[in-house]
């Protein structure tokens, strides 16, 4: 018999990756290249962490995790990303320069000696300048570059803003998560081959689903994120007076981590609310789904940071909708994807705290209209952004650009159910 065709292999270059099994940390990029194993061979190339096995399969994909310090320094990424780090600890710029070149040099080995046929690189920079480096100095291999927002937002100067154009200029095909991106993206100059909308996705049919069975407390506030500036937090914290005032059971419940929680814990003190919020900690995302369903809202008052950075497309708002619960978001650009004509009555201007406590309270003072929205919401939004439809949208892209497929450049319409 015939030997069957090999699947082309694909490395995907990337700085967030869980670390082992059950991680609280953010698991999208694994959530994607274990749904493209049935089309690709997939490894994985990310940095490591200690504790963290140096190679292993998960879930039928490789993964390999480069040195790029000694093991006690290797901090830059966990416990809230990068940028985030250098804020609160300037001394870890130190670790950047090791942690690109480690990743160029351990991708360049797998380049010459795997047969790589595809890269995918997730954030613009650093992963996408390692892309092109390798594709100018290596071997010709068409890359995918996939900005997630904070790379693109963010990251701002005239040389850093020449490397992403750069990058974008010799990928075979740009990604970005939502369409206030991809307006960014003109914005910048950038001018890849192809630029595509596609977002991250979230599992809707089987783990964010609504449960009957479940009661919603009548007053738990839920926050759920990284504690970093662009999450807004403080403004959420803020705002807790003016909600207690008319609610005085109402309380916050913080499940996240976070370079920033000391702070926001003195913030809570300052306010005098300690009665009333709880800092959970980290939850992986088996045991968020029990924590959307009791809550009576989703507080998430996203900003735009001092540096410019703020959210693409929040997955954490994606997984509350897929749960059936009600929401308040940040009005940032990236919103207005997701929640379409439902945005003028879920966003407001977070920075405003009387007006994010007054959205807060009109959802707390009227449940059964909040769930019956949340409901029209997850109806409109799953169609849009399941895994299912998502991975095989980017299945799609990356397989037409390992034929060497160039298209024209976008026409600048949201590709929202790509493959569908």
């Amino acid at each position: 018999m015939p030997d069957e065709p090999r699947k082309p292999r694909l490395l995907v270059l990337a700085s967030t990756y869980p670390r082992w099994r059950g991680d609280y940390e953010p698991g999208f990029v694994h959530a994607l290249c274990r749904r493209l194993t049935d089309r690709f061979e997939v490894v994985v190339l990310t940095s490591r962490s200690p504790g963290a096995a140096r190679s292993e399969t998960m879930d039928g994909v490789e993964v390999i995790r480069y040195r790029y310090a000694p093991q006690w320094m290797e901090t830059l990424v966990y416990g809230g990303g990068i940028v985030a780090h250098l804020e609160r600890r300037p001394w870890k710029l130190l670790l950047v320069p090791g942690f690109i070149f480690g990743q160029y040099l351990a991708a360049r080995r797998l380049v010459k000696h795997r047969r790589i046929d595809l890269i995918h690189a997730h954030w613009l920079i650093p992963q996408g300048m390692i892309a092109r480096w390798l594709v100018r100095h290596v071997a010709p291999v068409p890359f995918v570059v996939t900005s997630h927002g904070g790379d693109l937002f963010g990251l701002r100067g005239r040389w850093l803003q020449r490397i992403k154009c750069g990058i974008a200029t010799a990928s075979a095909a740009m990604t970005v998560v939502s369409e206030a991106m991809r307006q960014e993206v003109g914005e910048l100059g950038l001018r890849p081959q192809r630029l595509e909308v596609l977002p991250m996705g979230v599992d809707m049919r089987d783990r964010f689903t609504p449960n009957d069975t479940t009661a919603r407390c009548t007053d738990e506030i839920l926050f759920v994120g990284r504690l970093v500036p662009k999450k807004g937090l403080s403004y959420l914290l803020d705002a807790m007076p003016a909600v207690l005032a008319q609610r005085p059971d109402a309380a916050l419940t913080i499940a996240g981590f976070g370079p920033e929680q000391k702070v926001l814990q003195a913030q809570v003190a300052r306010l005098d609310i300690e009665a009333s919020v709880r800092f959970l900690g980290a939850f992986t995302q088996a045991d968020l789904p029990a924590l959307y369903r009791r809550a009576a809202l989703l507080a998430a008052p996203f900003v735009r940071d001092t540096s410019g950075n703020q959210e693409g497309l929040p997955v954490v708002l994606m997984e509350a909708i897929g749960c059936g619960c009600p929401v308040v978001a940040g009005d940032v650009a990236g919103v207005q994807d997701l929640l379409g004509d439902h945005a003028d009555r879920v966003c407001v201007d977070a920075t405003d705290t009387s007006a994010l406590a007054e959205a807060i309270l009109r959802v707390l003072a009227h449940p059964a209209e909040a769930r019956e929205r949340a409901l029209s919401l997850r109806e409109a939004v799953a169609r849009r952004v399941d895994w299912r439809v998502i991975a095989h949208g980017y299945a799609n892209l990356l397989e037409s650009r390992l034929t060497g497929a160039v298209g024209a450049v976008s026409d600048g319409t949201p590709r929202w159910g790509y493959g569908k």
